[in-house]
């Protein structure tokens, strides 16, 4: 897979790899560059918003998760710490 480098005054190239590295999908890009190409400027930023949207929920996601993990982690360290100190005792 070769990647494109788009030059500053090619402002679709530019459209093209913002929107693959804002992870946009095939069917999302593809329509995005069709209304860039008719001048429908526009008509890009409700598709634009629903992706941030879903990128948004998946980062919210991610951070339940991480939550998740930094009590298990608590709860272990500190059951290790509580089992330490009373075998010391």
């Amino acid at each position: 897979m070769s990647i494109i480098m788009a030059e500053a005054s090619d402002v679709y190239g530019i459209l093209y790899q913002n929107l693959v590295d804002a992870g946009c999908g095939e069917k999302e890009i593809t329509g995005c560059m069709d209304y860039a190409q008719k001048g429908e400027w526009k008509n890009l930023l409700p598709v634009l918003t629903r992706h941030k949207k879903a990128l948004l929920e998946q980062v919210h996601q991610s951070e339940k998760q991480i939550d998740c993990l930094d009590f298990l982690i608590y709860r272990l360290n500190k059951d290790f710490t509580d089992t330490i100190n009373k075998s010391i005792q």
